[in-house]
């Protein structure tokens, strides 16, 4: 029996979202008992983290082919985004965001549903896609990020 176009997307996006781990099994066995799995930033992407309540609206001002996974807690107010691991730089001037450093540990729910408070606004899909930080800068920015000029 073929599995739902949905299951296969969570599936792919579980599937990422575990290898980034050092430890893919413990990630799948958390996962298995409802529980948020610890995943450590710094070999495949960091975490930039803001306030949920106040930079939610740059989710909607990135267009979906530009935006990476986004965690939300509801429970703490908090925003992770995944972004690549040269971002410290690029996002060193957003005040409205603090980019946690290599090895920092966020626990995660699996891409299918909401654990502990914790739920992806856009989840992870499994092909590695990150924010751009330039475009999470612009979208942070007052002025919402704009798509680049179309060539006459």
């Amino acid at each position: 029996m073929a599995l739902p176009e949905f299951i296969k997307c969570y599936a792919a996006g579980d599937t990422w979202l575990a290898s980034c781990s050092a430890r893919p099994d413990l990630v799948r066995a958390a996962w298995d008992t409802d529980a948020l799995a610890p995943i450590t930033s710094g070999t495949h992407w960091l975490v930039a983290e803001g306030q949920l309540a106040t930079r939610y609206d740059a989710l909607a001002r990135i267009p979906e082919e530009l935006r990476g996974p986004v965690l939300a807690d509801l429970e703490t107010d908090r925003l992770w985004w995944l972004v690549p691991l040269d971002a410290v730089e690029e996002l060193a001037d957003v005040r409205q965001l603090a980019v946690r450093p290599a090895g920092w540990c966020l626990p995660c729910p699996p891409t299918g549903w909401r654990v502990g408070g914790r739920v992806w606004l856009a989840r992870p899909d499994g092909s590695g896609q990150l924010t751009d930080p330039a475009v999470l800068a612009a979208a942070i920015g007052p002025g919402g990020y704009r798509f680049p000029a179309e060539a006459s």
